[in-house]
């Protein structure tokens, strides 16, 4: 038997690159009934929140969920999960670049540091726990077809300014 799981992903920065900016990540799982649950995260003041740090961290809270989800299902079944997101970045991170960036000791093409690499690690050691349980797929989708996870993203943001 295989559990399917479809998750939403978003991430934004309010001032993204400046001083001051404010970051958060949204996770929304859809279920087969057509109803969701969403989660959110507030991005930590350091390092600077950037909307690519956002997004990144919307992979890992999606992730954490799908894994999350294994410790509940009894039957030990296979997992088959899919996570959507409108950032080619994050998507690219997750499906190409990172294998190479793990061959050549997190070092980008420019011959730089990969920045954000604390966070596409975490994703990757995420991504490698899953994948022993079944399969994992990042599929780029047009901002318009994610206006959920937008929506819970933007409503994190006011929260995280509001406690600032």
């Amino acid at each position: 038997m295989v559990y399917t799981m479809k998750i939403y992903v978003d991430g934004g920065c309010r001032r993204n690159g400046r001083p001051g900016s404010t970051g958060a990540a949204a996770a929304v799982v859809e279920y087969r009934n057509g109803g969701q649950k969403a989660w959110t995260r507030i991005l930590p003041r350091r390092p600077p929140p950037t909307n690519q740090r956002a997004e990144i961290t919307a992979i890992i809270l999606a992730l954490q969920l799908a894994l999350e989800k294994i410790d509940e299902l009894h039957s030990n079944p296979k997992i088959n999960v899919k996570i959507y997101s409108d950032s080619k970045y994050a998507v690219g991170c997750m499906t190409d670049w990172i294998y190479k960036w793990s061959q050549n000791g997190w070092i980008n093409a420019a011959g730089n540091a990969v920045a954000n690499q604390d966070l596409i690690r975490e994703a990757s050691r995420l991504d490698d726990r899953l994948r022993d349980e079944g399969k994992v797929d990042y599929i780029w989708i047009p901002r318009d077809e994610n206006v959920d996870a937008d929506m819970w993203c933007n409503q994190a943001l006011d929260d995280a300014e509001d406690q600032y």
